[in-house]
């Protein structure tokens, strides 16, 4: 199984027992975030199949993710995680594999947005379509944020991006490509 490790990225091995219901769940939420993630390499093995492995790494419950730098063993993180925090892992990797490419820093980018907004989903997919690192503020739950929203735009439309403190409301495509360097 280690020996489908990439040398030139991260890797992630989950260490589960089928059958259980928290190493189900944990199975599942990665095998859909690496569906959506096709250049991550993650792996899975069934401890009641292969007994090695976590014996190498002093773990003594599953699930367990091994996180690896190329071949060199970085954490272990354990416990039931559903499909947004291996997406939320992987993003953030392969972000991190870009920077080092490209050599560039990436702007400081907030998105303040409701679950309900069309606008808002399209805002997101194209920032992901990039591979630029967000964070996503939710307004409809978050009253302080709204309301710094609002005292820094002067406007209460979602979507409002902040890029290194300029904010642009609603999804001015134009604006945000020059903004953050997007051909």
């Amino acid at each position: 199984m280690l020996e489908s490790l990439t040398e030139s990225r991260k890797n992630y091995v989950l260490l589960y027992k089928k059958g259980s219901e928290v190493s189900d769940c944990s199975y599942a939420g990665m095998e859909q975030a690496a569906s959506d993630n096709p250049d991550v390499n993650a792996l899975a093995a069934d401890v009641s199949a292969v007994r090695d492995i976590h014996t190498n790494y002093n773990l003594s419950s599953v699930p367990a993710l091994l996180v690896f730098e190329g071949k060199n063993f970085i954490k272990t993180i354990k416990g039931c995680n559903d499909d947004g925090f291996y997406k939320s892992l992987f993003k953030s990797a392969l972000f991190a594999s870009k920077s080092v490419e490209g050599d560039t820093q990436q702007k400081r980018v907030t998105v303040y947005s409701t679950p309900s907004c069309s606008w808002c989903t399209t805002l997101k997919r194209h920032l992901d379509q990039y591979g630029i690192r967000y964070r996503d503020v939710d307004v409809s739950k978050d009253q302080k944020a709204a309301e710094q929203m609002v005292k820094k735009s002067g406007q209460q439309g979602v979507p409002q991006t902040d890029i290194n403190g300029q904010f642009i409301v609603g999804f001015d495509k134009v604006k945000i490509n020059n903004l953050l360097g997007i051909n």
